[in-house]
């Protein structure tokens, strides 16, 4: 009788490897050969779920993203206004090792992406839907303006912090990030967020 394999779960197990290999050791380092090693794996038998490394890495991205928005979502669930804004900002900051991870995934996401235009469609499509929230959640907390530039300054604070994770984890710490997210809140909502 033949084995059945199930396909998704597969795909998902190779895409983990694939984000535990490049939070450990880079972009660079995430060979397909050390990608199967990772899971478990014959080299070959990644082709059959991403033709290339390419397609691998725009599956990374996308299981990272789709963390971040369960994580963002299971901590707002009930709130709105400066309350849902706070925990989205939080899950998105690199504040513990996890999410340094998920940063040093997106990081290398954003350097293949400028050669492969889908990988740019995809990142515009995911900020796109972060920046949405963003603008709903300051108008909940301010109505009376137009808070697309908010929005914007905050997007920016947030992809900033990745990268600084990244490329800089000396100068990332979570109180750092907390603080700076506090008076960034305060300049453009005129509240501190609590804690």
């Amino acid at each position: 009788m033949p084995k059945i394999v199930d396909h998704d779960a597969r795909r998902a197990e190779i895409v983990r490897a694939t984000w535990r290999i490049i939070a450990r050791h880079g972009f660079e380092s995430a060979t397909m050969r050390e990608i199967a090693a990772e899971a478990g794996y014959a080299n070959g038998a990644l082709k059959p779920y991403f033709a290339t490394k390419n397609d691998l890495l725009r599956a990374t991205y996308q299981f990272v993203f789709e963390q971040t928005n369960d994580r963002a979502s299971a901590a707002h669930d009930d709130e709105s206004g400066l309350d849902a804004l706070t925990r989205f900002c939080r899950e998105v900051l690199p504040l513990d090792a996890t999410r340094i991870d998920e940063a040093r995934v997106v990081v290398a996401f954003w350097g293949a992406a400028e050669n492969i235009p889908a990988a740019q469609d995809q990142h515009i499509t995911s900020m796109g839907m972060w920046r949405e929230w963003l603008i709903d959640w300051l108008t909940q907390i301010d109505p009376s303006r137009d808070q697309t530039a908010a929005a914007d300054v905050l997007l920016q604070f947030l992809l900033g912090a990745q990268i600084t994770a990244a490329l800089n984890p000396n100068r990332a710490t979570a109180e750092g990030y907390e603080a700076q997210l506090a008076t960034l809140l305060e300049g453009l909502v005129g509240v501190r967020p609590s804690d």
